[in-house]
């Protein structure tokens, strides 16, 4: 019993190491409806990157039970210095819910300059309104 006790621990200080070594992805979006006060599944979001002037699709994807996309930016993709942009596509959102929205689409504009860094983008949403800021 013992013996096994002591190869789990130690399994599990490999798996955290592990774990520890993985590289995150450099991008993730959290959407909040603060009109329920809960998130905002099945949200369809953009990434794009500014390429020689014009804008070219990195990935589509839909916000999960949670409201999130946490691994947003495409795998095996280096991972470049630029300007991004993260689309929220709120109105084909709200149409699901049988509701009105002003804003049919939230475009957030960004510059990477540490790809080091993780890119977070919250963005608060209501009909009428939305905020957004960088995350962590």
């Amino acid at each position: 019993m013992k013996i096994q006790a002591v190869l789990l621990l130690a399994g599990m200080g490999v798996m955290e190491h592990a774990v520890a070594e993985t590289p995150r992805n450099p991008i993730s979006v959290h959407v909040l409806n603060t009109q329920t006060g809960k998130p905002s599944q099945g949200v369809n979001v953009d990434l794009e990157q500014q390429q020689g002037g014009k804008w070219v699709r990195l990935a589509s994807k839909t916000t999960d039970v949670d409201g999130r996309i946490p691994a947003f930016y495409p795998d095996g993709k280096n991972f470049a210095a630029g300007e991004y942009r993260v689309t929220f596509h709120t109105g084909d959102y709200f149409h699901s819910q049988q509701k009105e929205t002003f804003f049919p689409d939230v475009p957030v504009n960004f510059r990477v300059t540490n790809t080091q860094e993780h890119y977070h983008f919250p963005l608060l949403l209501s009909q009428y309104g939305f905020s957004t800021y960088r995350g962590s």
